[in-house]
């Protein structure tokens, strides 16, 4: 290589190294924006709650001098801006306060919490998927037969039914009336404190530890909740599964395929499905997102000790610390998982590189 040729490609090189750090920085800005942004409005509702924090910690009889002393031991005398700023500073640090309900570092109840419900999101979404994928592309291959009609009607009543009626309908005649299934909770009482690992996810940790029994009961127990919630994700990509396939479908390549002789699956499946591979991974992604912080009403129906139900008894008391922190880790999750799609889009479809 010559000289010329060297010190030509070497601006092409910085510019292409700038042009990546300006899109990482501005990434980075629209995260940081989103997330203050998210703090903000949760933070200025909060404070429009009618609950009162102050009587969530010190109870409604105590007395007048009492009351004062804690409301400014928590800051509330201090205008909304003050408190908002004293709140980021703490973040800064890592420091997401106490909980007025549990007296436990948030920080330390999150890390308590969040894997229940990452455990029940995961495998509703494997299922969800897992189902709803290949029904959604079997309906749109099979378009106007019985076998569509049927996959329609099996997603049309997944996306209707309310989910926290189908949990009440599970627990009344699959535990109450035929003990198939177990109780509330993530274990039975007699496994509980058994396993103690470092992920706080009872599957993940029985296996490391080699609990078997634990890991089926803690199983038999996530079941049951995993399904109806992996019910309602499946309703939701098989009917886009079926439309992003009815659409590739449609194209003049598949036609030109058939002329040749090239049979069905191979037609559907090495050339219409790689086509719609960032579309299923983009509407997976959405789904899991909206499973990792809509698990509230699944949650509450079957004592599921996770996330949701902690942010549901943190509103409850006005307890903002916990409120803030909750969300606050729902929005860095939810980006995350958005960021690693867009990294596996890059993968799957070079035009996006």
């Amino acid at each position: 290589m010559s000289i010329s040729q060297t010190s030509g490609n070497a601006p092409a090189g910085g510019r292409a190294a700038l042009g990546a750090l300006r899109k990482v920085t501005a990434s980075f800005a629209v995260i940081l924006t989103t997330l203050l942004g998210l703090l903000v409005i949760t933070f200025v509702v909060g404070r429009m709650v009618p609950a009162d924090p102050v009587i969530a910690v010190i109870g409604d009889q105590a007395d007048h001098e009492t009351y004062e002393r804690v409301y400014k031991e928590m800051g509330l005398d201090q205008p909304l801006y003050v408190q908002f700023a004293t709140y980021l500073g703490n973040v800064a640090h890592l420091d997401f306060g106490q909980s007025h309900v549990t007296k436990h570092p948030v920080a330390s109840d999150l890390a308590r919490v969040f894997p229940a419900t990452l455990e029940l999101a995961t495998l509703a979404t494997i299922i969800g998927a897992g189902f709803g994928i290949p029904l959604g592309i079997i309906s749109a291959v099979r378009k106007g037969t019985w076998v569509d009609h049927l996959a329609r009607i099996v997603g049309l009543l997944g996306h209707s039914t309310p989910i926290f009626w189908l949990g009440t309908i599970v627990i009344l005649v699959f535990y109450a009336k035929f003990g198939l299934i177990p109780g509330s909770g993530r274990l039975d009482v007699y496994n509980e404190g058994l396993v103690e690992g470092p992920t706080n996810s009872i599957l993940v940790d029985a296996i490391l530890a080699g609990e078997w029994e634990v890991f089926w009961d803690a199983l038999l127990h996530v079941a049951a909740p995993a399904l109806i919630l992996g019910y309602a994700a499946m309703a939701y990509l098989s009917r886009m599964s079926r439309s992003f396939m009815l659409e590739q479908l449609r194209q003049e390549y598949v036609l030109t395929a058939k002329a040749k002789g090239l049979g069905q699956r191979a037609i559907v499946w090495r050339h219409a499905f790689r086509n719609i591979r960032v579309q299923l991974l983009t509407i997976v992604t959405l789904a899991y997102c909206g499973l990792l912080d809509g698990t509230v009403l699944i949650e509450t129906v079957f004592a599921w000790p996770g996330l949701g139900q902690y942010l549901t008894s943190a509103l409850f008391f006005a307890d903002m610390n916990a409120v803030l922190g909750s969300v606050l880790l729902i929005g860095i999750i939810s980006i995350a998982i958005n960021l690693l799609s867009d990294l596996t889009y890059r993968f799957l479809d070079p035009r996006t590189r």
